[in-house]
């Protein structure tokens, strides 16, 4: 829901239980908080819709939490009455754990209440066997706690591309891993002793938009993912479309016009199979340009001028464009963020982007507000995501 409107009233006959309610007053308080603080208690009222003392009440909860602390000096309004005391997160208290599970590795990392990371490494994959990789990301994490004493985890977020049933928290499929029905959530808690998490990552980065990012204003936003893994995830008003076991934004086989690359699933010319790194970086090798498989490696020969790098990247930067025009029309939402190497790094293939869109749309079409610490948000923002929707229930008194 827009943050500066009051909470919707339901007719009578659908109204939610007090318990829905109690959940929305409560996220939509600490959300105000998020947005503008440090910030009087009336002014959430008045931004809410709710009353000052449900403000105050929600208020006081979350500071005897320790989510929120008030601000060190009051303020006065217009110089008039009693001076408000502003609150603000307290986010030198809690973190969360992030976790994305990518192709060639996988990131683990701390991120404050504001989505922040405090601290993160990549662990490149010896194996991709689902076990191995999820015991060693739990190692690594315990690793990043044990270097931030001060910090209490909340919960652990997991975000891997792919199919991803969010409600059982399992991995359905990852043709590219070799992960079919990896129960993550089961798995990766038994390891870490908290709360866990997980979701596809075009659906945490759109959250992760929405939280902390450039779209927080937007009514609807649209998130398209270009790494090895190619997808997009949907949120209007905000609420993030999941579909049937979260099945929503499987795009990786939309077929490519002229496009020519062979597909595992036996066609030619689906999108995932044309805009992948890997197809990319092959590009590259047989260019010349890098014998490795860092699509980073394409950019950094672009940056020193080598022509063929730079036209690998804005031809890439061009399809991606031509798809993202396609869910314009299909969705039509107010903002399209877009995660992909080259339109993160350079004004070109940003350009090229926004003309194939066209002009009427470019300026909604803007790359991720995350270029330095994408995979690290995206795993974090899914234990943010459940924090900032149900604040009481996700508590520290809980874990």
């Amino acid at each position: 829901m827009p943050r500066t409107a009051a909470t919707p009233v339901a007719p009578p006959s659908l109204s939610p239980s007090p318990t829905s309610r109690r959940r929305t007053s409560a996220s939509v308080v600490l959300r105000s908080v998020l947005d503008h603080g440090p910030v009087a208690r009336s002014t959430i009222a008045r931004l809410t819709g709710l009353s000052p003392a449900s403000v105050t009440d929600y208020c006081a909860r979350f500071a005897e939490l320790g989510l929120i602390r008030e601000a060190s000096a009051p303020r006065r309004s217009n110089g008039v009455g009693r001076p408000h005391v502003p609150v603000d997160l307290d986010d030198t208290r809690f973190v969360v754990g992030g976790v994305h599970v990518a192709v060639p590795y996988t990131t683990v990392a701390l991120l404050d209440l504001r989505g922040r990371v405090v601290a993160r490494r990549e662990l490149k994959h010896e194996h991709t066997e689902p076990g191995r990789v999820l015991a060693r990301a739990a190692d690594g994490l315990a690793a990043l706690l044990a270097g931030a004493p001060g910090c209490r985890p909340l919960g652990v977020g997991v975000a891997v591309g792919g199919w991803v049933d969010r409600a059982s928290g399992t991995v359905v499929e990852h043709p590219l891993l070799g992960w079919r029905d990896v129960a993550v959530r089961e798995m990766f808690g038994r390891r870490t002793g908290l709360p866990v998490h997980v979701d596809g990552h075009a659906r945490a980065l759109v959250n992760a938009e929405r939280l902390f990012g450039l779209a927080r204003e937007s009514r609807s936003v649209l998130h398209l993912f270009v790494g090895n893994v190619v997808d997009a995830a949907f949120a209007t008003n905000d609420e993030v479309h999941h579909g049937p076991r979260s099945q929503a934004g499987a795009i990786a086989h939309l077929p490519v016009p002229g496009g020519t690359e062979p597909c595992d699933c036996g066609r030619v010319g689906c999108l995932q199979a044309e805009l992948s790194e890997r197809t990319l970086c092959r590009r590259a090798r047989v260019a010349g340009l890098t014998d490795g498989t860092n699509p980073l490696h394409v950019v950094g020969a672009a940056a020193t001028g080598d022509r063929e790098a730079a036209r690998l990247l804005v031809e890439r930067a061009r399809a991606v464009g031509r798809a993202a025009r396609l869910l314009l029309d299909v969705l039509n939402p107010e903002t399209v963020v877009v995660t992909e190497v080259g339109i993160i790094h350079r004004e070109d293939c940003l350009s090229a982007l926004r003309e194939e869109v066209g002009d009427a749309r470019a300026a909604s079409v803007v790359p991720t507000s995350f270029p330095d610490a994408v995979l690290a948000v995206a795993g974090g923002a899914v234990a943010l995501d459940v924090l900032y929707r149900d604040p009481l229930a996700a508590s520290p008194r809980l874990i």
